[in-house]
């Protein structure tokens, strides 16, 4: 089998996003669009690809992790013809096939590049295109055939067609490989449109040649549909967001109105978890068994152990272990780790905490910068006060500590094993194990102050 290098175009800044953010960079299901597209490469088995950079060419690299692609810098946009022609010179020679893809193509599927490499390999053509119908072929460059219907012999974009030529549904998604001989030769000499050169046009000068073109007709035009702009990538979200929910589905999960679960294409959830409404999962968040999910509940780029509840309430970047329970309306912070059986309830909310086996805060708390042992009782109302306006300090409650209501901590702080503290305490100072701290102003009772008042 000859040698196919697989060539990503990632270097236009799409325009038509209205973003100033480069359109490869723009998120589906959490993650990028050119990443995507690398992913569908490399499980294709086609190794690493050659990704063309131009616009905001060093936050592309930023974003992707070392090694998932080689770049390639497009220092002038001048269109997709060129693009293909600064990877060409950078080639190994033993690359005979190129397979061009675009990131703004995100959804297309590992068994497409399979089967259109297979089909390339077994014709031997100079180009083999994938092409779709669809009921509106609009904004789409139209595949124009010979007089019998059978060989390609053009690509018309929608802006130089005539009113026949739009009435064509076969359209060209981009996606196709090319042989590098024949393609290296007729590049150059493609016309300018402006200050771009289209590749599309090298299939009308091969066609010419008299060489050989074909094409893989995909039956899901979903899976091929380019990215231009916001409203295409709303309905691309949609049809991944489906996919993922029938993933979950069929690894036993219940989720009970698909239409408001929102989760990642990289999210992971166990068997017989239940996800309730508007419930989003972000990120690389990993659930497991038997864990409750919702509603109205946020988890991002966390871990959470089996038979875990989170109601209500907003997760990011944590770690809960098995069988822990959190909200409703509470929220975990980055930094957060809970222990098995801990309880987190209404209006919690924690930050850089670690919190020991069995450990329950119960009502309205502030846990910030803290590592609080097993057993521990956190009574409603407890802060830890951790900023001094320059920086975080850090508490330490030891194991069985029972803390009161109503109580301030001011870090740095060490609570000792089996103390207690009153509540309404504000302490400022470290409570030895097994003591009880009491930290408030004397009370005073003025008998008969009340009843003369106003008088």
């Amino acid at each position: 089998m000859s040698k196919t290098a697989a060539v990503i175009l990632a270097a236009g800044r799409g325009t038509r996003m209205h973003s100033g953010r480069v359109k490869a960079l723009h998120e589906l299901g959490g993650v990028p669009l050119l990443l995507h597209v690398i992913r569908a490469v490399q499980g294709a088995g086609l190794g690493t690809p050659w990704v063309v950079l131009g616009y905001q060419a060093d936050r592309v690299e930023e974003v992707l992790e070392k090694g998932q692609a080689q770049y390639v810098r497009q220092p002038e946009m001048h269109g997709t013809a060129d693009a293909v022609f600064q990877v060409l010179h950078e080639l190994p020679d033993d690359v005979e096939n190129v397979l061009v893809l675009y990131a703004d193509c995100p959804l297309v599927p590992e068994p497409l590049l399979t089967a259109l490499v297979e089909n390339h390999e077994d014709n031997r053509d100079a180009v083999t295109l994938v092409t779709t119908v669809m009921e509106d072929p609009t904004g789409y460059g139209r595949v124009v055939r010979d007089t019998n219907g059978g060989s390609i012999v053009a690509i018309v974009e929608e802006k130089s067609a005539d009113p026949i030529t739009r009435t064509i549904q076969e359209i060209n998604t981009g996606i196709g490989i090319w042989r590098v001989r024949g393609l290296r030769q007729v590049l150059a000499d493609l016309p300018y449109h402006g200050e771009e050169q289209y590749l599309t046009e090298a299939v009308d000068v091969l066609s010419r040649q008299g060489a050989s073109i074909s094409s893989l007709v995909w039956d899901n035009p979903e899976q091929v549909m380019g990215i231009n702009t916001r409203r295409e990538l709303a309905r691309a979200e949609a049809v991944l967001r489906e996919k993922t929910l029938n993933r979950l589905y069929d690894q036993g999960v219940t989720i009970v109105d698909p239409n408001t679960t929102y989760v990642d294409a990289e999210v992971e959830v166990g068997q017989d978890t239940v996800l309730y409404p508007m419930t989003f999962l972000k990120g690389h968040t990993k659930i497991g068994r038997e864990c409750h999910i919702g509603p109205m509940t946020t988890v991002s780029n966390s871990r959470l152990g089996d038979g875990v509840i989170v109601d209500q309430s907003v997760v990011e970047q944590s770690v809960i272990s098995s069988t822990a329970r959190v909200g409703p309306f509470s929220h975990l912070r980055a930094g957060t780790f809970l222990d098995r059986d801990v309880k987190i309830g209404n209006f919690v909310e924690l930050k850089n905490a670690r919190v020991g086996i069995g450990s329950k805060a119960g009502h309205h708390s502030y846990l910030g910068d803290a590592t609080l042992g097993g057993r521990v009782n956190i009574g409603a109302g407890t802060v830890i006060v951790n900023f001094d306006g320059v920086t975080k300090h850090q508490t330490f409650i030891g194991d069985e500590a029972f803390i009161g209501c109503n109580t301030n901590l001011v870090a740095p702080m060490e609570i000792g094993p089996g103390a207690y503290v009153a509540a309404g305490s504000t302490l400022t100072q470290n409570v030895p194990g097994d003591a009880l701290a009491i930290a408030r102003g004397r009370q005073e009772n003025k008998l008969g102050w009340a009843k003369g008042k106003g008088k």
